[in-house]
């Protein structure tokens, strides 16, 4: 092939690619939008469209209101045209999310499953998503991937648990599950996923320090607008900060981690209750004690806040399970104890909540295969 059809080839690919981008970015716009925004020749876009359409990537949804011509038609992207799973792994249970192209999910189940390291451990999982798949009549083709968020550091090429202390699961490897699977799949952090699920929905952050406040803590650093993992993966594990050294044993042998003190389990076993009792309990402001339990750990939360934003800059993102139990009363509280003693403030502005609770990881896993199904287009 000579060099000319090359570059014509190229050129097109790009353009498709700059197309489908566009639209995607949009969400809905017009063909003489994209004309103007992409600077390119009616017929070129027209073409792109056609391509795209036929392949079933792009459809027409309603119409704009008419400017004095005829009504233009609304082009989206086929939101469902690929999907990908989540796997979120606890050492008591696991979550599954589908997500569609815009990451939104549509589907999450938690199936109480004790960690084992066995196959028949990894076959009920493994089950499972192919019992969610075959339930909706999916083809295969419309799986991108099957990804799998664990507690534990991966290794560099995500192909095997490294530390995994809490679940006792080092050494867990992705063959493990991706044997019993007809898909692609990936392994990773669970910390780490819940960062990019983050990251992805709030695209304006360069920077960013995630604190995942699961059953058992888990941290990201977010800095040039990706997840930083650090030489030996473990970028991130504030979990395992210091804030007393004469305070409670953490399970990784440890005095005083903020483990001990902002987890989900600390809090619970504070509280002697469940969250999903305890914070109703704590909105009616019945219980001086209940009350006292919930300052003792935004006061932790504020102190590792305060040290960590010494150390970067950056906003800050309360996810995971406890996340969403939080409201403006709480994040003013915790922005006056930033401030106490501090020579620099954290406005409250940066600090922000997620919203996807105990789903956060595994939803952040799945988004791993629509990126790379995105940026192929």
């Amino acid at each position: 092939m000579s060099e000319k059809g090359l570059t014509n080839i190229s050129l097109k690919k790009i353009n498709k690619s700059k197309v489908y981008q566009y639209i995607y970015r949009k969400k809905t716009t017009s063909k003489l939008q994209i004309v103007q925004e992409l600077q390119m020749g009616l017929s070129t876009v027209s073409q792109n469209l056609n391509l795209l359409e036929q392949e079933g990537l792009i459809e027409k949804n309603g119409f704009f209101e008419s400017t004095g011509g005829r009504k233009a038609n609304a082009l989206q992207i086929v939101s469902d045209f690929k999907i990908s799973i989540g796997i979120g792994i606890l050492k008591g249970m696991f979550h599954i999310t589908a997500v569609d192209l815009y990451g939104n999910a549509f589907y999450t189940d938690t199936i109480p499953l004790p960690y084992s390291n066995t196959p028949d451990y990894y076959k009920q999982v493994t089950d499972a998503v192919k019992e969610f798949i075959s339930s909706r009549q999916y083809d295969n083709d419309k799986v991108l991937g099957i990804s799998i968020a664990t507690q534990g550091i991966t290794s560099p090429d995500h192909t095997t648990v490294l530390y995994g202390d809490i679940m006792n699961n080092a050494g867990m490897k992705l063959d493990d599950f991706s044997r019993y699977l007809p898909y692609p799949c990936y392994l990773e952090h669970d910390s780490k996923s819940a960062a990019f699920l983050e990251l992805w929905n709030h695209p304006e952050l360069d920077s960013a320090v995630i604190i995942l406040l699961n059953r058992n803590l888990g941290g990201g650093i977010i800095t040039n607008h990706q997840i930083h993992q650090g030489i030996s993966m473990h970028s991130g594990t504030l979990e395992h900060m210091c804030i007393n050294p004469d305070g409670p044993l953490c399970y990784c042998g440890s005095r005083g981690c903020l483990e001990t003190y902002c987890s989900a389990n600390a809090l619970e076993q504070a509280a002697g209750m469940p969250s999903k009792e305890f914070f109703p309990l704590l909105r009616e402001k019945k219980s001086p004690q209940i009350i006292q339990i919930w300052k003792d750990y935004l006061n932790h939360l504020a102190f590792a806040m305060k040290n960590l934003n010494l150390v970067i800059d950056a906003p800050i993102i309360l996810s995971g399970y406890l996340a969403p139990y939080f409201t403006e009363e709480d994040i003013e509280y915790l922005t006056e104890h930033l401030h106490t003693a501090a020579p620099f403030i954290l406005d409250k502005t940066q600090i922000l909540v997620g919203t996807n609770g105990q789903y956060t990881p595994a939803i952040g896993a799945a988004l791993h295969y629509v990126e790379k199904f995105i940026q192929s287009i």
